[in-house]
């Protein structure tokens, strides 16, 4: 048949050499002879690359070509039901209760703490610390905007001369890395005492804790 050529994203050192018994050999590439391979009676099939990324351009397709017609599932979400289902599994497992958010100015924990605020309300209370190291207006756009946007409780935290004294005269970014971690964590697990002590004194507690990371 035909040969098309396209561009992948291939990054590994191990290669397949042979397909399983009842595989179809579909791509390879100089270095892998087995680049893709699939068997569509047994509904299985796989690539050797990364067809996630940029590089890859025609990726999302094998994906969407993987999951419908080899998988047989139909794409039956869309960007704003997940944001239903995700804020409904919030409220499902947090319940009454009360959480708390570490804001760090970001994308993703901004993206949490949005989420989370739309499930439970004011029973979220977002803290910020601001340890001297951020972008130029980064405190007061969180203080602002982020508050106007989602109307979440906001607990600032201002720990600059903590961290900046701390890191007086460090010059290695690893030494760096761990002073600001470990000040980060003390300075938090502070912010929380003080709004257990004062959630307490009206016979509440917080007992959740929202982390928005990369991690998938």
């Amino acid at each position: 048949g035909d040969v098309y050529k396209r561009q992948v994203w291939m990054s590994h050192g191990d290669s397949v050499v042979k397909a399983p018994e009842g595989f179809t050999v579909t791509a390879s590439s100089e270095r892998a002879a087995v680049a893709a391979f699939e068997d569509p009676v047994r509904r299985l099939a796989g690539v050797q690359y990364h067809p996630e990324v940029g590089h890859s351009p025609h990726g999302q397709e094998v994906l969407r070509r993987f999951l419908h017609e080899v998988a047989g599932i139909t794409p039956g979400w869309t960007t704003s039901s997940i944001i239903d289902d995700t804020v409904e599994a919030v409220r499902a497992q947090i319940g009454n209760g009360r959480a708390i958010c570490g804001l760090s100015g970001g994308v993703d924990s901004a993206v949490a703490a949005a989420l989370v605020q739309r499930a439970i309300g004011d029973r979220l209370t977002c803290v910020f610390v601001d340890h001297g190291l951020l972008r130029a207006g980064e405190r007061e756009q969180v203080e602002r905007d982020f508050v106007a946007a989602t109307g979440a409780k906001l607990h600032t935290v201002d720990a600059r001369d903590r961290f900046l004294d701390a890191l007086a005269g460090v010059s290695d970014p690893e030494e760096k890395r761990k002073i600001i971690g470990r000040e980060f964590i003390r300075v938090f697990e502070q912010a929380e005492r003080d709004l257990q002590d004062e959630a307490g004194s009206h016979g509440e507690r917080f007992d959740y804790l929202v982390q928005g990371t990369l991690y998938p």
